[in-house]
Order: structure tokens, then C-alpha cells, then sequence
């Protein structure tokens, strides 16, 4: 028999087994020593039964005439489990029981009890042993008396055991209600929810293992933190130095007249755009991974999407980005901040790689879900599943450094958002989706 998995179930079936054994013991003990008592009973009512009749019996032989043997007649048919047979020293039969057959009554031998295959006998004697008496019961009475015993013993068991089982279960589920309230909490945790667990009410022989779970927590807390704060304060000192490395250069442009120098400080420009907008990114990141990213009221979103738009609709250059927006508002209780770079990151995800002569559509739905579709080739399911990842860019010429979208996905999993790409868009054979889930809207379609 496979063992459950699960520690209430390991527990339910111990106790159970246990306490069906522990039954089973007690009933076999209990019917032994009942076996023994009846015995003792028994054997005591055999030898009351002769003591009582043999002096009456030795009074009716006296006053009978002749030695005629006599049966005892009986008032109404009954089941007879003593019978008794008084005899003279000549063995000859003298009075009988109305159910008393010879065959079972072996020849007095002795005083005492004295046990045949079938008939447990006591024989007693008076009168000089002038006299005898033998009285009997069939052993089949003891076996059948002891068989209900040990059937009256065990045959609760089959409402009894069932009873409890499950009262067993229900003690062991109650007792490890705690425990069960421990676990879901962890499981209720959000990804990026490293505090510790409440352990108050946890059995003495759990709580070290809550304890050392919540030690784990706390130091994964302080690692991902230092990580944390190392990305988003060497992002920020990256600024001051690259802004006046960018500045110098673009000075270094204007003023030389040499072609080469020229064009190696174009180049120099290049890197430190590149290193500009992956310092934004990886501050981005931080505050992706580290940031309070839902708040405790809800908020109208659509002038976050409009507002975000506006500097990518500059750059991007007039009729690039369709908007679409529901004309209710769409509430959520994610952060304004993290949201707009949501957009940000998905939009330039979708400039960067989707065609320069189609549009890219932005569509907020009033459900909370917010599109980024663009045209272009279809993209791999092996590289679709992959680019969410860091640094990962697919199989693209345009630039990027590769963090847009695993940004996007660290706040849906801070957020308990969620990020689904699309490649080809459905029913389609080309194009690219983003489809972001926002957390806590107030209107469902």
C-alpha cells in the first residue's frame, strides 16, 4: 500500500491503523479471558446442578418401589443444555433428564469433573456410592456462547473503525489547521513579498521549520535588496559622468574641423545614447523589482497612457501610434509610475522592431487590458518564450538593450499582473502582441 503524501493523510492512517489493531488486540484478549470465566462458570453450574438434584433424586429412588428406571417429563418444550443421569452402583439407570441420552454419559469412574469429545460431565456419588449422579453439557453450548462473545466483540468494529477513522481525520485536520494556514499564506505570496510568515499559533514541533523559512526569506530579502540598490544607485552615478561625457563629445563635434575626429566622436556619441538609455533601463529595473507597485486606492489610468504617449508620439513622429481608450475610466490600483513604464517599454518595444510605414495600435480596454500590436514578421515559438527574458532581443537588427520587456514582466509579477506575447497576431500569419493584464480593475466586461 503506497503511503499518502501528505502528512495529515500519513497521520490519519497511522492513528487509524493503530487504533484498528489496538481494537482487535483488546477483542481477542477480552474474548480469552471471557473463555476462561465462562469455563469457570460453567463448570460451577455443573457441579451446583448435581449437588441440588442428587438428594432428591436419592430420595425419590428410596421411596420408589423396585428399581424402574424414570425419566423426567418435562412441562414445555425447551432446549436442554444440562442434562443429568442418576445411577445405582450397579450402573443401572435410575432417573434421567427428559433430554439425557446414555451414550453420553460414560461410566462413573470417579468423583469430578471429566470431559468427553463431545460433553463436558461432573460426576458426584452419596450413600456409599450406592448413588451417582453425572451431570452434562455439550461443549457445542461453551463454543457457541464463546463464539457470540468474540462476534459481539468484534462486530463493532465495523461501526466503530469507520467512526473512527474519521474522527481521527478530523482531529489530525484540526490540529494541523495552523499548519495549513502557514502554507497558504507562503502560497498567497506575491514574487517579490520576501517579510516573514506569522508563526504563533504553529505546533513547538513545526515552528523551527517556520522559523528557518523565515530565515531563508529575510536573507533572500537583504540579497535581492543589496542587488537592488547596487542597479539603481550605479544606474543613477552613471548619469552625472555620461551627460558630461555626451556634452564634451558633442563639443568635440563642433569645434573640430578634422573628418576622422569627427566621425570617431559621432561614434562616441552613439555609445553614450546607448549607455544613457541602459542606465534608464536598469533604473527602470530596479524600481520594477524593488518598488511598492500597487497602491491602496485605484486610480484612472487612461491620463497616464495619454501622458506617456505624448513624448513617444514626439519622437516617434505624427500618426505612428493609434490610441484607443474606452470613454469610462479604467481603474486600477497599480502604480501610475510603474505603469507608465509599462508603456513606455512596450511601445518602444513595438516601434523599435515593428514596420516604419504602418502604425503601432495601443488599445486600453475597459476590463483592464492594455494591447501594444504591431506588424512585422512572426516571431519563433522558442524565441517568444524567451523574450521576456534579460538581455534577450531575438532575431532583430534594431537597437535595444534587450531589458524592455523583461522590465514589463517583473512589474506584472510584483504586481500579480500578467504578460502575454502573441506572434503571429490570432488569425494572422504575421505581427507581434503584448497583452498586459492590469491588477485590481474595478470593471470586468
Amino acid at each position: 500500500m503506497k503511503m499518502p503524501s501528505s502528512l495529515q493523510g500519513r497521520l490519519a492512517l497511522a492513528l487509524g491503523l493503530s487504533l484498528t489493531l489496538l481494537w482487535l488486540v483488546t477483542a481477542w484478549a477480552t474474548s480469552t479471558l471471557l473463555r476462561a470465566e465462562m469455563g469457570e462458570v460453567f463448570d460451577s453450574t455443573l457441579e451446583e446442578t448435581a449437588q441440588r438434584i442428587l438428594p432428591l433424586a436419592v430420595l425419590d429412588t428410596i421411596n420408589r418401589e423396585g428399581g424402574v428406571s424414570q425419566r423426567i417429563s418435562t412441562l414445555h418444550e425447551h432446549e436442554e443444555f444440562f442434562t443429568y443421569i442418576v445411577r445405582d452402583d450397579q450402573g443401572h439407570v435410575l432417573l434421567r433428564s427428559h433430554a439425557a441420552e446414555d451414550a453420553n454419559f460414560p461410566a462413573f469412574e470417579g468423583l469430578g469433573f471429566r470431559q468427553t469429545a463431545t460433553h463436558r460431565l461432573y460426576y458426584d456419588a452419596a450413600l456409599q456410592g450406592s448413588i451417582t449422579i453425572a451431570v452434562a453439557e455439550p461443549l457445542s453450548h461453551r463454543a457457541d456462547v464463546a463464539r457470540e462473545v468474540t462476534i459481539g466483540l468484534i462486530l463493532p468494529l465495523s461501526v466503530v473503525i469507520p467512526l473512527g477513522l474519521i474522527g481521527v481525520l478530523l482531529i489530525v485536520r484540526l490540529s494541523l489547521r495552523s499548519v495549513r494556514r502557514f502554507s497558504h499564506a507562503l502560497a498567497r505570496r506575491g514574487a517579490r513579498d520576501l517579510s516573514a510568515v506569522g508563526d504563533d499559533n504553529l505546533p513547538e514541533e513545526i515552528k523551527p521549520m517556520a522559523k528557518a523559512v523565515n530565515n531563508v526569506l529575510d536573507r533572500l530579502s537583504r540579497t535581492l535588496e543589496a542587488e537592488r540598490s547596487f542597479t539603481a544607485n550605479a544606474a543613477h552615478e552613471l548619469r552625472t559622468p555620461v551627460a558630461a561625457a555626451l556634452a564634451q563629445t558633442q563639443r568635440l563635434m563642433s569645434e573640430t574641423s578634422d573628418a576622422n575626429v569627427g566621425q570617431r566622436a559621432a561614434d562616441i556619441e552613439v555609445s553614450l545614447r546607448r549607455l544613457t538609455r541602459l542606465s534608464e533601463k536598469l533604473m527602470q529595473l530596479a524600481r520594477a523589482e524593488g518598488g511598492r507597485l500597487r497602491l491602496d486606492n485605484s486610480s484612472d489610468l487612461r491620463p497616464i497612457l495619454r501622458m506617456a504617449l505624448t513624448e513617444l508620439n514626439r519622437a516617434a513622429g505624427p500618426g505612428r501610434i493609434e490610441i484607443e481608450t474606452p470613454a469610462k475610466p479604467v481603474l486600477s490600483d497599480l502604480d501610475p509610475d510603474a505603469f507608465a513604464i509599462v508603456v513606455r517599454n512596450l511601445v518602444e518595444n513595438a516601434l523599435r522592431h515593428g514596420g516604419s510605414d504602418t502604425a503601432i495600435k495601443v488599445r486600453l480596454n475597459s476590463n483592464g487590458t492594455f494591447h501594444v500590436i504591431n506588424d512585422g514578421p512572426s516571431v519563433s515559438p522558442e524565441i517568444l518564450a524567451r523574450l521576456t527574458a534579460r538581455f534577450e532581443r531575438g532575431q532583430t537588427s534594431g537597437k535595444g538593450s534587450g531589458l524592455g520587456l523583461s522590465i514589463v514582466q517583473a512589474i506584472a509579477d510584483g504586481a500579480q499582473a500578467t504578460l502575454v506575447l502573441h506572434s503571429p497576431l490570432p488569425g494572422g500569419t504575421e505581427g507581434f502582441e503584448a497583452v498586459f493584464q492590469l491588477p485590481g480593475t474595478a470593471e470586468k466586461d
